[in-house]
């Protein structure tokens, strides 16, 4: 008979402050405070962070810290990291919400062999990052990998 593989759970906090018009403050325990408002389409001021933006930064984390912890597991260290990421707030069926996120990582390794490998981790990434896996928006991923110039 198979063992059964026991899995924890994990509860997260964060409190949300009221400032002035359409601003708060964002914060938890031990961490720093972020000002947050609405974006400027909803009358906000663009210099503070909205939950849109939030919203999408946290699938975009998600899938680098994925790749990250695959590719540690498998001795890969990449030389470069970097992710650009979008999503796109839609009005369907009366209310407005993110429909998609594109998640667009530019990797760079030391070598050929590890690039290819890294290719391999990054196709799971999509399915385990559990940020995409708690939304209902459309998660892509479209990853480019290099080899580092100075890595050879």
């Amino acid at each position: 008979m198979e063992a059964k593989r026991g899995y924890k759970s994990f509860r997260y906090k964060a409190k949300a402050t009221w400032s002035s018009g359409r601003r708060g403050t964002l914060s938890a325990p031990a961490k720093a405070d972020v000002v947050v408002g609405s974006p400027p389409e909803f009358k906000g001021d663009p210099s503070f962070w909205s939950p849109e933006e939030l919203l999408v930064a946290s699938v975009n984390t998600c899938m680098m810290l994925t790749f990250l912890s695959f590719a540690q597991a498998k001795g890969i260290t990449p030389t470069a990291y970097e992710s650009d990421a979008e999503g796109l707030l839609e009005h369907v069926e009366g209310k407005y919400r993110i429909t998609e996120v594109a998640v667009r990582p530019r990797v760079s390794l030391k070598n050929q062999a590890e690039l290819e490998r890294a290719r391999d981790i990054m196709e799971g990434v999509e399915a385990q990052c559990f940020i995409s896996n708690s939304i209902k928006s459309k998660v892509t991923l479209a990853a480019d990998f290099a080899v580092s110039p100075s890595s050879g």
